[in-house]
């Protein structure tokens, strides 16, 4: 079909008046064109209606949904800011979104109902939990394929990559240990005692330590990487669920399910500093890269909310899907 000027003006003009990445205009004519964004966005999964939503973090609204598989669990975002990997549980797949397009590109199948997932600092992997068949698929970025399976402990769930790519950290919940493994060559190096215990996991900046959620404790862990040996334990709410570090790593974050509150640690003393009061039933949180906020996702109320990390206080809550499971910011 052939579009005559004055109809070729009003899409170019329409074009302007939209963010390049939603409105998929591209200057070259295809779909899906133009940079992808930095920074600004938050892709949250929305476990019960399949979908992810994206959140413009600049206003915090909702600016698109993408369809992806089956009760999508969690999400990781490339560190160049290109693509999201969703770990879709009920469907053992992981569905690969261009940030540019918000589309879905590749569909990959993996082991069988994937709960955890996070990509190596290069960019080049991609490590994918399997709880029900005790593995992980190890993606391999450049072609969206399975390149390994490690078998590892009972139930695998929450993962950690060190910042230098050069480790692993694995949590198995129905063993109630850490997995640890060298990624040079995706083996087991070794295995820590954590108690037996829903999991998550997160690394300093540093690399010199790993904290681990205990739900059954109401507690996290602190594990020197050194020599891979539990230091110190801290206290925290009913039921943690989930953790991150700041970027300067001097905060982590800890969303306490049961008790609708995120508990902030003082990674330098080890110590709760604060309790902040969010949504019902926080079970994800992140840090945006500029360490000014933190996003938690609230399972109950199908909410975000939004703390600013200079003042600990929620500055903004935003309605997403139907249990949002797992929160990624872009690079």
């Amino acid at each position: 079909m052939k579009i005559n000027g004055w109809a070729k003006t009003t899409l170019w003009l329409l074009c302007l008046s939209l963010p390049l990445w939603l409105s998929g205009c591209g200057t070259n004519g295809g779909g899906g064109g133009g940079t992808p964004p930095r920074g600004n966005f938050a892709y949250v999964t929305n476990a019960e209606e399949d979908t992810v939503s994206v959140l413009n973090t600049a206003n915090n609204t909702v600016v698109g949904e993408v369809s992806v598989g089956a009760y999508p669990d969690a999400v990781a975002i490339t560190p160049n800011g290109n693509f999201a990997y969703v770990a879709n549980g009920d469907e053992d797949t992981v569905s690969v979104i261009n940030i540019a397009s918000n589309l879905v590109t590749a569909t990959v199948e993996v082991g069988a109902n994937p709960q955890g997932i996070a990509i190596t600092p290069n960019g080049s992997f991609v490590y994918v939990l399997n709880a029900q068949d005790d593995t992980i698929s190890v993606l391999n970025t450049a072609n969206n394929t399975v390149s390994a399976t490690i078998d590892l402990g009972f139930s695998p769930e929450g993962i950690a990559i060190t910042p230098n790519g050069n480790f692993a950290y694995v949590g198995n919940w129905s063993d109630g240990t850490v997995s640890v493994i060298d990624t040079a060559d995706n083996t087991i190096v070794d295995t820590i005692n954590v108690g037996r215990s829903r999991m998550a996991i997160a690394a300093n900046p540093n690399g010199n330590f790993v904290y681990v959620t205990n739900y059954n404790d109401n507690a996290v862990y602190v594990i020197d990487t050194a020599d891979n040996t539990v230091v110190d334990t801290i206290i925290v709410g009913s039921g943690p669920f989930d953790i991150a570090v700041s970027p300067d790593g001097n905060f982590a974050y800890v969303v306490n399910s049961n008790d609708n509150t995120v508990s902030v640690i003082n990674t330098v003393a080890d110590i709760v500093i604060t309790i902040i009061n969010v949504g019902v039933g926080p079970d994800a949180v992140t840090v945006a890269p500029s360490g000014n906020f933190a996003y938690v996702g609230n399972w109950g109320d199908s909410s975000v909310s939004v703390i600013n990390t200079a003042d600990n206080t929620v500055t903004a809550t935003v309605s997403v899907g139907v249990g949002p499971l797992s929160i990624a910011v872009t690079p």
